[in-house]
């Protein structure tokens, strides 16, 4: 796996920001982030042996980093050390789970610099392409030599600062079997107006399968042959920090230990929603038994709907 690894500091509750003034907070927590970080630090608390390929600092936050992803089960042996500080996040969070992120990139901007030399796994995915610079152009070289590797690949798509969107995405495509993105990532990646239209664009593009991650409503499926809305699970959110990113990696987790789409996803669902009721990207995230056993305790269809 390919992506960055940051340290967060959460602020909860935030309803509005004072200049020249003070807010006062209930929670204020340290956690994990990145979409890298969350995403891997998932699939090792899942079972699934996960190797994460990115770039930290020289200083505590990165030890703090590595002591917690390490301790997941994560495997650092291609974390790169560089000079550049430790990436980190404050984020924002209102009552209702809704955030906004104030980012320092630091070791982002020269994380992943070359095209990856492919190690001998079963899958590679990347973690946001527009979470550090040097992704932007590699990505697709990255996807295209892990499956002539013989591997199967995804990517998770995120937020683009820089509106480039699908000048970075769409050229990845034909080397997907699984792109995850949420509505609004996918309307500004394919330049269309609506879910359809985008999921239709992506697959036109080259990509065998999309999510389309749709929070608490849950996540669309989109292959080939078949069409699907997997229902979420109604929690109360804490913080959505991390979320989709526990979404991809619980997915993943499932479909590598050989459950369906449908499966993956409503496993998927109930791992983010576990992750909304915590504060800290990663705070909600348990074993696959636990998640499992979460999921027969819940009151929600369990089935997907035809989309």
């Amino acid at each position: 796996m390919a992506g960055n690894l940051v340290l967060d500091q959460i602020l909860w509750p935030v309803e509005k920001i004072r200049w020249d003034g003070t807010v006062w907070v209930e929670r204020l927590v340290r956690s994990l982030g990145g979409n890298g970080a969350n995403t891997s630090y998932t699939l090792a608390k899942l079972g699934v042996e996960v190797l994460l390929e990115g770039a930290v600092g020289k200083d505590s936050e990165a030890e703090e980093l590595v002591q917690r992803l390490a301790k997941a089960g994560v495997d650092l042996s291609r974390l790169r050390r560089v000079d550049e500080p430790t990436p980190a996040t404050v984020a924002l969070v209102k009552k209702t789970g809704s955030r906004a992120f104030l980012h320092r990139p630091g070791a982002s901007r020269v994380a992943l610099s070359e095209a990856i030399e492919m190690p001998d796994v079963k899958h590679f995915h990347i973690a946001n392409p527009f979470g550090v610079p040097a992704l932007r152009k590699l990505a697709r070289v990255n996807l295209k030599r892990a499956r002539a590797a013989g591997m199967t690949t995804s990517l998770d798509a995120g937020w683009d600062s820089k509106g480039e969107w699908g000048a970075v995405v769409l050229p990845c495509c034909p080397h997907l079997d699984l792109i995850f993105l949420n509505a609004e990532e996918g309307r500004w990646i394919t330049g269309t107006r609506s879910a359809k239209a985008s999921v239709a664009a992506l697959h036109e593009a080259g990509a065998r399968y999309v999510i389309l991650k749709r929070g608490k409503r849950g996540a669309l499926l989109s292959g080939p042959g078949f069409q699907a809305n997997v229902p979420g699970y109604p929690v109360e959110a804490i913080d959505s920090t991390g979320a989709g990113d526990v979404f991809a990696g619980a997915f993943l987790a499932a479909w590598l230990k050989g459950q369906t789409m449908t499966e993956s996803a409503q496993f998927a669902n109930a791992a983010a929603a576990m992750s909304v009721t915590e504060a800290g990207s990663v705070a909600g995230v348990r074993d696959f038994k636990q998640t499992l056993l979460w999921m027969r305790e819940q009151a929600v269809p369990s089935s997907a709907q035809p989309a």
